[in-house]
């Protein structure tokens, strides 16, 4: 039988992760907002182009906000791995919601002119920076804070959350397009999301600072360099596997996440609420799967999850995506949609955990975020740009074969990684 302290422990942890899975909720809503909304403030902006050059530019501001991510996973995982996971996802949200809160106030250029579409950008450099320190510190946080043998189903909560802001956006859109009609959506509509996720911001703030410190930060002690790019160093290997392991990974994620609502009515010609329906409806069963597949991996490992992402990615999403384009019964392309979001689960599940097994506790929340904030930027960040670049050069299907190379590279260093779901986390209970 259960003994009170087992029960005591099993409680706090499960609080922890709880509560830092809310705070990542909100991160990530803020985040994904400003994708959810393209369609409807573009034009705000970047007023007399057509459609897609509207979206190029908006897409090009969405794109140098990842720029910012590797700063913020600089900044915020050096400050997690040297005064602790709780501080620095408490600081990150407030950032977070400063960035949603200009946004959401910002006069269009018909009345400012380009300070318009420059204060645009500052406030996402705000939300890259924020949410570049996120992911990192997060990932650590719940990878420290989860049972060894249950590490994959409750880091796989990150991804939980992830896409929950993203469905949480996207409900909204929902809501908007029914309540409010495409008409005063497109006029000021538009920036309601902005102005309640800086509210949010500011109840996750509240909520994180409750927050308890992990065991494993705690046992790290003041080891000489924590938490700094020399020690970093010290861990090649671990920081290229991080790149090759996210390569493939995020732009697969972003490819049929955040950019399918636009490939949808852009290249399949939805209407704009039907294509968010079904974009709504495939993310809410792709979020389902993240524990499922999270909790495989505590059984069977890290490495078969990612290597069937791996191989069948580069086997399926060129065909997948071409079938889609000429796709025409919503069941059809819903179930396209989920055919591409299955295998991408494969590494969306487990991908954080992966990456905290690699590195000690000392550099864990700088390891983990560091590299994946940079790779995260190069292919993810620019998905879109690059995916309607292709399209605006009448050459849509090379965006599907650049992200089957990507996935094809991930997937070689899958073959090559070791398996890490034995590995001990500082402050670990021993699985039993």
């Amino acid at each position: 039988m259960e003994g009170a302290e087992q029960r005591g422990d099993r409680k706090r942890r499960l609080r922890a992760i709880i509560g830092g899975s809310a705070g990542n909720l909100v991160e990530w809503y803020d985040w994904y907002a400003y994708s959810a909304f393209t369609l409807y403030f573009a034009p705000h902006f970047f007023p007399g182009q057509d459609a897609t050059a509207q979206l190029l530019n908006t897409a090009g501001i969405f794109a140098v906000g990842f720029l910012m991510r590797p700063v913020g996973a600089w900044l915020f995982g050096r400050l997690a791995d040297q005064k602790g996971r709780r501080t620095s996802m408490t600081l990150s949200v407030l950032l977070m919601s400063l960035g949603s809160l200009v946004i959401a106030l910002i006069p269009d250029y018909a009345q400012i002119g380009i300070w318009a579409p420059i204060m645009l950008f500052g406030a996402r450099l705000l939300q890259g920076l924020s949410v570049g320190g996120e992911y990192g510190t997060s990932a650590t946080y719940l990878s420290e804070m989860a049972h060894s043998r249950s590490r994959g189903f409750y880091s796989s909560f990150q991804y939980v959350t992830l896409i929950g802001g993203q469905l949480l956006a996207m409900a909204l859109l929902l809501f908007l397009q029914a309540f409010l009609g495409k008409g005063a959506l497109q006029q000021w509509g538009w920036r309601i999301p902005f102005a309640i996720g800086a509210l949010l911001s500011v109840v996750a703030f509240y909520l994180r600072r409750r927050l308890e410190e992990t065991d494993a930060f705690k046992t790290a002690g003041d080891a000489p360099h924590k938490g700094s790019l020399r020690e970093l160093a010290r861990h090649p290997r671990a920081v290229w596997t991080v790149v090759g392991l996210t390569m493939g990974g995020t732009l697969a994620f972003y490819t049929w996440s955040v950019y399918m609502q636009k490939f949808l009515v852009n290249t399949v010609h939805l209407e704009v609420a039907q294509a968010t329906r079904i974009s709504f409806w495939s993310l809410l069963l792709f979020t389902v799967l993240q524990p499922v597949f999270g909790a495989l991996s505590d059984r069977v490992g890290r490495k078969p999850l990612l290597l069937v992402f791996g191989i069948g990615g580069t086997l399926a999403t060129y065909p997948l995506l071409r079938t889609l384009e000429t796709a025409q019964h919503p069941v059809h392309i819903f179930l396209l949609l989920m055919a591409g979001l299955l295998l991408v689960s494969g590494y969306t599940s487990i991908n954080a955990v992966v990456k905290a097994e690699l590195f000690p506790a000392r550099i864990r929340a700088l390891g983990v975020g560091f590299p994946y904030a940079i790779t995260a930027a190069v292919f993810g960040g620019t998905a879109e740009y690059v995916a309607l670049w292709a399209k605006k050069a009448g050459h849509e299907s090379w965006f599907y074969i650049y992200v089957t190379i990507c996935i094809a590279i991930s997937a070689g260093v899958y073959l090559g990684m070791r398996e890490t779901k034995s590995t001990p986390l500082e402050g670990d209970t021993p699985a039993s």
